[in-house]
């Protein structure tokens, strides 16, 4: 993933998180959001579900992030260490 942008965001875990965690929140009152209230909503929200809730969201978070995984290059260094 990198320095890389996806769909406009900074990266795709920024993008993800967004679209799965924050989309369609009401935020009551005037002020704005700050980084420091996102980060704790996230961790109340992926900690502080139930338990099968919270193991569903983890597996497709790990899915999602292990679908970049080059297996290709790892096969070819591990064969190359057998050498």
């Amino acid at each position: 993933m990198g320095s890389q942008t996806y769909n406009g965001w900074t990266n795709y875990a920024t993008w993800r998180i967004s679209l799965e965690l924050f989309d369609g929140w009401v935020i009551e009152g005037d002020s704005p959001i700050t980084p420091e209230e996102v980060e704790q909503a996230i961790e109340e929200i992926v900690f502080e579900e139930t338990e099968d809730q919270v193991n569903q969201l983890a597996k497709s978070y790990a899915r999602a992030f292990l679908h970049d995984v080059n297996h290709h290059e790892i096969a070819a260094h591990i064969n190359e260490d057998r050498n």
